[in-house]
């Protein structure tokens, strides 16, 4: 699962071209959203297809768990080995 996160925060980085940010820096527990990384509803779009492209893993506009999947690395870290683990 750790290699997931790094994953994921590398991820992060290089797809929203985050330049003030390195992975390290991204705590798994901590929001995307709002308050804690600050991301915004293009950055959600725009990091739904790279997890879709590295992970193989689909984000619906009509499901409302998208919310809950993009809370936090952590979250998206959980998803994407539940959605693995389904295949």
């Amino acid at each position: 699962m750790d290699n997931v996160k790094q994953q994921i925060k590398e991820l992060i980085v290089n797809a929203l071209e985050l330049e003030d940010i390195r992975p390290e820096n991204i705590v798994d527990s901590e929001p995307l959203f709002g308050e804690g990384l600050g991301l915004d509803s293009i950055d959600a779009l725009e990091l739904g297809v790279a997890l879709k492209k590295t992970f193989g893993v689909k984000f619906s506009a009509e499901n409302a768990d998208n919310k809950k999947h993009f809370a936090s690395v952590d979250a998206l870290a959980a998803y994407i080995q539940a959605t693995r683990g389904a295949v």
